[in-house]
């Protein structure tokens, strides 16, 4: 497997159409208008004017990103009332960058996209137990614990409220949440595209931290995607981040770092 444009495509794809699949959930939630379109390979989703959700994902991957592109990008997020941001690949090239520095935009954000083919590896024997929730009738338990694992930033904390409610409606995602002794302590999601399993909404409540909720999650998604089909795994992580070093403890590598751009001036 090597780190190159085509391996790009696929997982900035995966992220792209998993995505698009929470509009019709957000707008159960809170009638937004959340939708999402296509512009030459580039998929623009919105999902509320102050969404961090509210971004284009793919830029410049699929077709060469133009200033035409980019304008009509941004008449559709202009006439939603939210601000303009890409999430943009290092292998959408230098050229793509140039244009969004030409335009105002400024980088606001680094990610770190891992990678890693699943292994045909049984869950291992655990004191906690994990399983897959019903959403009618865990979905408050596991929206609260999601929400548990940033308590320590408030700002953070209503973020992740806002997301996670939108996130138990969402039909494509399967969510997952780790129980100590029935006590809910850890929560995580999985989204399926064409072979590749998106694993996200990792959260683990503070005074539970270090015990394996998370190893044990990520062990149970991988096994499930595999049984689904899915020959690779992805997930983005803050840059060095404790998450980043627990994914790569467990298989995974650094495909790439990712940026997000802004735009603050015309």
């Amino acid at each position: 497997m090597f780190m190159d444009l085509e391996l790009a495509r696929q997982l900035e794809r995966t992220e792209a159409l998993v995505g698009k699949t929470f509009a019709d959930a957000r707008n159960a939630v809170s009638p937004v208008g959340a939708m999402s379109r296509d512009f030459g390979g580039t998929t623009a989703i919105f999902d509320g004017p102050d969404s961090p959700m509210t971004q284009t994902i793919c830029l410049g991957l699929f077709e060469p990103a133009t200033a035409e592109m980019l304008s009509s990008i941004e008449v559709f997020f202009a006439e939603r009332g939210a601000v303009t941001m890409h999430e943009v690949s290092p292998f959408a090239g230098v050229a793509t960058l140039a244009l969004l520095v030409e335009r105002g935009y400024t980088p606001i954000e680094l990610s770190t996209v891992l990678v890693q083919p699943i292994p045909d590896r049984a869950v291992g024997a655990s004191p906690l137990r994990v399983r897959v929730i019903d959403p009618a009738a865990d979905g408050e338990p596991w929206i609260e614990t999601s929400i548990a694992g940033w308590s320590a930033d408030p700002v953070i904390a209503a973020f992740i409220r806002t997301i996670a409610s939108a996130n138990i409606k969402n039909q494509a995602m399967t969510h997952y949440i780790v129980e100590d002794a029935g006590a809910p302590i850890a929560t995580g999601s999985l989204g399926v595209h064409h072979g590749v399993a998106l694993l996200a909404g990792a959260s683990t409540i503070p005074t539970a931290r270090g015990r394996g909720a998370q190893a044990l999650l990520l062990a149970q998604r991988l096994a499930d995607a595999r049984a689904r089909g899915c020959t690779l795994a992805m997930m983005v992580t803050e840059v060095g981040s404790t998450s980043q070093r627990n994914a790569e403890r467990n298989g995974f590598r650094v495909a790439y770092t990712r940026s997000k751009w802004q735009r603050l001036s015309r």
